[in-house]
């Protein structure tokens, strides 16, 4: 992997982990968090031994702790998005298609709906790194020759090979397999039954979780691939043989393979290689000059 491709998906992990803002509406009633609870400033959100902590108090210290920092995200973020209007910066869906599955494949075991949460975040991220980079690589132009070059180098590594989330119960035979089979369709938890009758030692107590695995790697089971296309995300097999006894497998996930063209892919490699070749940070405070920034720490 490039190392501009890796520093940018550090960059994307950490936007996507920054603390759930807590705005004021109408100067008396906030929205907190994904479940959209509704406070007012007096509201107590905490009672240690009868001394109450009010929402107001929370929300001073969150100011003072990360107010600044927060606020310059939001700043760098509206600054990226109207440059990138005025410019007619867009970024490729297959690109940020390749993107989402990269690091969703190193996340764990999430629900559907965790899962959609997930990607809608990464997507406006994702978009917002893209068009910072080309907005500050705009005025540094790269040879072809140097591109052609780049991309000959890490081509393999822009695309997204087929992976597949996968957990298994291994057991010795097909009396227990069908024992664990009939659990499962009864309602019973994947992982739980893993944790008691799997034999890996190795995924057992972590309820069979293998993990992401490329279709290509020499680390995918034997015999799981086959058994796994066939299925539909979050569903579990029917009992088959492999070499090491009688498995089921439970398919959290499917990833397709994501392969791009050079000419898709120039745009960005040109970037990745201006901004190189200016040792630029990707930072949006570059940018603010071309704009009419304000803010209270001025």
């Amino acid at each position: 992997m490039s190392k501009r491709l890796l520093i940018s998906i550090i960059v994307v992990l950490l936007i996507t982990n920054i603390a759930t803002l807590v705005m004021l509406n109408q100067g008396h009633q906030v929205a907190i968090d994904s479940n959209h609870e509704r406070l007012s400033a007096r509201d107590v959100v905490a009672e240690i031994n009868g001394e109450e902590i009010t929402y107001i108090e929370w929300i001073n210290s969150l100011i003072n702790r990360n107010g600044k920092s927060q606020l310059k995200t939001l700043i760098n973020q509206e600054v990226v998005h109207q440059l990138a209007d005025q410019y007619h910066i867009e970024v490729d869906e297959k690109i940020i298609k390749r993107d989402i599955s990269l690091l969703t494949s190193m996340q764990g075991i999430m629900t559907k709906e965790e899962a959609k949460r997930l990607e809608r975040d990464l997507r406006n991220d994702i978009i917002y790194r893209y068009q910072l980079e080309r907005l500050l690589a705009m005025d540094h132009s790269v040879t072809e020759e140097e591109v052609q070059t780049y991309y000959q180098k890490y081509k393999s590594q822009y695309n997204f090979s087929e992976a597949m989330q996968i957990s298994h119960i291994l057991v010795d035979n097909a009396r227990i397999a069908n024992k664990v089979k009939k659990e499962l369709d009864e309602g019973a938890t994947f992982s739980l039954l893993a944790k008691e009758y799997s034999k890996d030692k190795e995924t057992r107590s972590n309820g069979g979780y293998i993990g992401f695995i490329h279709t290509k790697s020499q680390f995918f089971p034997n015999g799981y691939e086959s058994v796994a296309r066939t299925m539909n995300e979050h569903s579990y097999s029917e009992p088959f043989q492999t070499e090491n006894g009688v498995a089921i497998i439970y398919l959290h996930r499917k990833l397709p393979s994501i392969e791009f063209s050079y000419e898709e892919l120039k745009p960005y490699i040109e970037s990745e290689l201006a901004l190189e070749q200016l040792d630029q940070t990707l930072s949006a405070e570059a940018l603010w000059e071309q704009l009419n920034v304000k803010w209270i720490y001025d």
